[in-house]
């Protein structure tokens, strides 16, 4: 006969497993008003904020939220990749992604962070 303690740990794996496979992976997909000095990003999942840093550049650029899980970049200038991406988790913390958007990033295209939400 299994023990008290055998059985409660089978229901913790099995709740940790089922947690687990809820969990969704943030993507990100460039809009379609995208251009090389404007960057619009869809996420797929609510975020709070979302910031990104072009290549060689010391600070991160704050996007503006136009729509729902839609994150707007203009710039005058044209705008440099790969670009790294901050963003704050709605209740939980802030997450970097280096290098998620590449350079050559084209319109309806869809980038994987590899962070599970």
């Amino acid at each position: 006969m299994a023990s008290l303690s055998s059985i409660l740990l089978a229901a913790a794996v099995a709740a940790l497993l089922v947690l687990s496979s809820c969990a969704t992976e943030l993507t990100f997909k460039v809009g379609e008003g995208s251009s090389s000095s404007s960057l619009d990003l869809i996420t797929n999942v609510a975020i709070s904020e979302v910031e990104v840093k072009e290549k060689g550049a010391k600070d991160w650029t704050g996007l503006k939220e136009s729509s729902a899980n839609t994150w707007t970049l203009k710039s005058e200038a044209p705008l440099e990749g790969p670009f790294s991406v901050r963003f704050l988790v709605k209740n939980g913390g802030y997450r970097v992604v280096d290098d998620v958007i590449p350079a050559s990033f084209k319109a309806g295209s869809v980038y994987k962070s590899g962070i599970q939400l």
